[in-house]
C-alpha cells in the first residue's frame, strides 16, 4: 500500500502546480495597455492646435537592469487589430507605422517619450521616466495636431492626416531592442477643443499657450542648424539637421559660395529639416560655411564646420592644400601634380649627367694607369737566347770548319779562303735564328 501511494501523490502534486500555472497566466502574461486622458479628459487631441497628453502604463515588462526601455510615440498604424504593425510581427517603420519624429535625446519637444529600465544604463537620458517592478509607468506626450510629416528609418517622407486614418499612442522597445511584451497601440481622436480647455493639462493650459503664441509671433527665434563633424570628411556625404522654420516651406542648402547645393527641401510640421550633403573629393581642407535659405519665409542662418581629410586616402596633395589655406593662393590638385612630375623629370636629367660624367671619369683613369704592352716573347726563343753563345764564339766556330773544296770547273788548286755564310738577320732581342747552316767555303784564284 505504500508503495502505491507514493505515485498518487506525486500525481496529484503536478495537478495542482498545473492548475496554479493556469490561474497565475493571465496575470503574468496580461497585455499592456495605455490610458490617455486629453481633451476633455478622454482620449482625445484638439484639430486646432498641440496636445499635451497625460498618459499611464500598466502591464508592461520590467526588467531592473536591463538595455533600453519603453519609447512612447504618437502616430499611425496599419493594422491595429489584427497586430501586424508590431516589429515583433515584422512591422517596420515607413510602410506599417509612422510616427511623429524627435530627437532622440531628453531635451527634445516632446513628441517621444524615453521610458528606461529601471537601474539601466540608459536610465539617465529617458525623459519619460522609468518602469516600476509591477509594469507601471506615467508621462506627458505632445501631439502636434491631426496631420504630421513622417520619417522612415530609410530617409522615406510621408505625409500623414489623423482625419484620414487612425492616430494613436504607440509603444515599442527602445534602442532597437524588439520587445512583444511592451508593444501597443491606444487610438485616439481628433475633436473640437471644448469651452474649458485645449487640452489635458491645467486650467490655465489655454490661456498660457494663447499668450505663448502670440510672443512668438511678435518675437520670432531664429532658426538654428548644425552638422555632425564625424560626416564633414573630404569625398563624403555631410549629414545637418535644422529648426525653426516655417512648416512645409521650402529650404535650401549651399556650401560656400554655392560650391555645392542641394534642394529644394520642404521643412517638417515643426519646422524642422535633415538630410546629407555630399563633399566633393577636392574640398579644401579646413573652414568651410554652411548657409540654409528659406523661400517662403525669406530666414537665412548659416554654420561655420571644419572638414577634415579622409584617413584612408590621405595625399601630400591634401597636406600642402591645408598648409596654403589662408596664405592667398591654394595649391589645385593639378597644380600640384604639374609641380611633382617636373621635379621627378629635373631630377632624372640630373642623376643621368652625374651618372655619365663618372663612367669618363672612371675610363680616363683606368687609360692613363695601364703601362705600353711589350713586344710579344716567344718562351722557347727566350730560352734559347740565353742559352747561345756570343758573337765571337760563333766567329771563331765559323773559322774552325773544315773547308770544302770548289767542284767548278777550271778551278786552280791553291789554299782555301774560309769565307763564313753571313749570319741570318736577326732582332738581337729576340736572339739567334731558330737553324744554324753550316759554313760555306769558298775558293780563291791564286795569281
Amino acid at each position: 500500500m505504500i508503495r502505491r501511494a507514493a505515485p498518487r501523490r506525486s500525481a496529484l502534486t503536478a495537478l495542482l502546480a498545473l492548475v496554479a500555472l493556469l490561474f497565475a497566466a493571465p496575470a503574468a502574461m496580461a497585455a499592456p495597455s495605455v490610458g490617455v486622458a486629453g481633451v476633455d479628459g478622454r482620449a482625445q487631441a484638439a484639430l486646432d492646435g498641440p496636445t499635451t497628453l497625460q498618459l499611464t502604463g500598466t502591464g508592461f515588462q520590467s526588467i531592473q537592469g536591463g538595455f533600453g526601455g519603453i519609447y512612447v510615440v504618437f502616430g499611425w498604424v496599419d493594422d491595429a487589430a489584427g497586430g501586424s504593425w508590431r516589429p515583433s510581427q515584422g512591422g517596420h517603420t515607413g510602410s506599417d507605422y509612422d510616427y511623429v519624429p524627435d530627437a532622440e535625446t531628453a531635451d527634445n519637444q516632446g513628441y517621444i517619450r524615453f521610458v528606461a529600465f529601471p537601474g539601466s544604463d540608459t536610465e539617465a537620458a529617458a525623459n519619460g521616466g522609468t518602469v516600476a517592478a509591477d509594469g507601471t509607468w506615467s508621462t506627458s506626450l505632445t501631439v502636434p495636431g491631426p496631420t504630421f510629416t513622417a520619417k522612415g528609418r530609410d530617409g522615406a517622407i510621408t505625409e500623414v492626416d489623423c482625419t484620414q486614418v487612425q492616430c494613436g499612442v504607440i509603444t515599442i522597445g527602445a534602442h532597437g531592442v524588439v520587445n512583444p511584451s511592451n508593444e501597443s497601440f491606444t487610438p485616439v481622436d481628433f475633436v473640437a477643443a471644448g469651452s474649458g480647455a485645449a487640452a489635458a493639462t491645467s486650467p490655465g493650459a489655454a490661456a498660457g499657450t494663447s499668450e505663448s503664441a502670440a510672443e512668438e509671433t511678435t518675437e520670432r527665434a531664429a532658426p538654428t542648424v548644425g552638422v555632425d563633424q564625424a560626416t564633414a570628411v573630404v569625398g563624403r556625404a555631410l549629414t545637418f539637421a535644422g529648426q525653426g522654420f516655417d512648416p512645409g516651406e521650402q529650404l535650401t542648402v549651399t556650401l560656400d559660395d554655392g560650391v555645392v547645393s542641394l534642394g529644394p527641401l520642404n521643412a517638417g510640421a515643426q519646422g524642422e529639416i535633415a538630410g546629407a550633403l555630399q563633399l566633393p573629393g577636392d574640398t579644401r581642407v579646413g573652414t568651410h560655411l554652411l548657409r540654409v535659405s528659406a523661400a517662403g519665409s525669406g530666414l537665412t542662418t548659416e554654420l561655420e564646420f571644419t572638414v577634415t581629410a579622409d584617413p584612408a586616402a590621405a595625399s601630400a596633395a591634401d597636406l600642402i592644400a591645408a598648409q596654403s589655406a589662408g596664405e592667398g593662393h591654394v595649391w589645385t590638385a593639378a597644380e600640384i601634380a604639374v609641380a611633382v612630375a617636373g621635379g621627378l623629370l629635373l631630377l632624372t636629367v640630373l642623376v643621368s649627367l652625374v651618372t655619365a660624367q663618372r663612367r669618363r671619369r672612371r675610363a680616363r683613369r683606368a687609360a692613363q694607369a695601364q703601362p705600353s704592352a711589350p713586344a710579344p716573347v716567344d718562351g722557347v726563343a727566350a730560352a734559347r737566347t740565353a742559352d747561345a753563345p756570343p758573337r765571337a764564339s760563333v766567329a771563331r766556330h765559323y773559322a774552325a770548319a773544315p773547308p770544302i773544296a770548289s767542284s767548278a770547273p777550271g778551278a786552280v788548286d791553291g789554299p782555301a779562303t774560309r769565307r763564313p755564310s753571313p749570319l741570318p738577320a736577326h732582332d738581337p732581342v729576340d736572339g739567334p735564328p731558330t737553324e744554324q747552316l753550316p759554313p760555306v767555303v769558298t775558293t780563291e784564284a791564286v795569281r
